[in-house]
């Protein structure tokens, strides 16, 4: 736990936003787009399957609250993806859950169809 990012996010590219009791948000340091934000729950726990349901909770709620926030200071933001990876095999990389809140605008890639399909870039066109 010591030497995790998000439990102690000091010295890294993250940017803390808000928080609730259980949870907070970051924007991300290795953005996929601009305000890319983690909601990121405060127990060290790695397996999104592991969390209490109070955890799930608390993400939701910071997830809905940043979405909000974001639409309203970038007009631009048409959409979102939102994801977790959870496992090696689905290219968990950061051992503490974090759920990805991705804003998309109009063109920011060629042809969005399949969305987080993409995963498997051969299976996001369907």
């Amino acid at each position: 736990m010591d030497k995790c990012v998000l439990c102690n996010p000091e010295g890294t590219k993250l940017k803390f936003v808000r928080e609730n009791e259980l949870a907070k948000v970051y924007y991300d340091g290795f953005p996929v787009t601009e305000y890319h934000s983690l909601i990121v729950p405060k127990r060290h726990v790695s397996d999104y399957f592991d969390l209490t349901k109070e955890e799930l909770d608390a993400i939701q709620e910071l997830l809905l609250e940043q979405r909000n926030y974001l639409l309203g200071i970038d007009p631009t933001i048409e959409g979102f993806n939102i994801g977790n990876n959870i496992g090696q095999v689905a290219g968990q990389t950061v051992w503490h859950v974090h759920t990805h809140l991705i804003p998309r605008r109009k063109g920011d890639m060629v042809d969005p169809k399949g969305g987080v399909r993409g995963v498997i870039p051969e299976k996001q066109k369907y």
